[in-house]
């Protein structure tokens, strides 16, 4: 993906975020091609699906927002942003049947 660039006040060009997220972010690809899985692993308790990876991104940065809020309004602890966050995409790990 390339950069894109923004003036600053200074007139400086710096990089532009293109995906806004505050928390890393792990997208799995499933066997069903129409089928992804997200979470977070620096927001505990944060997962969701999507049909795309491009849904996933929707769905998860949103949904960061709403349950950082959630965990607010709950004065539970918040883990501090990430200062690089990172977007992973890979193949979902196929888990052992339980015997």
């Amino acid at each position: 993906m390339k950069a894109r660039y923004r003036p600053s006040a200074e007139g400086i060009k710096r990089p532009q975020k293109v995906i806004a997220l505050q928390y890393s972010l792990v997208i799995e690809a499933t066997e069903d091609p129409n089928l992804f899985s997200f979470y977070s692993p620096d927001l505990e308790g944060f997962t969701g699906v999507g049909n795309s990876v491009e849904d996933c991104l929707y769905k998860a940065r949103w949904g960061m927002e709403e349950h950082v809020a959630l965990l607010r309004e709950q004065r539970l602890p918040l883990p501090p942003p990430a200062r690089d966050p990172r977007v992973t995409i890979q193949n979902a790990k196929t888990v052992a049947p339980a015997l």
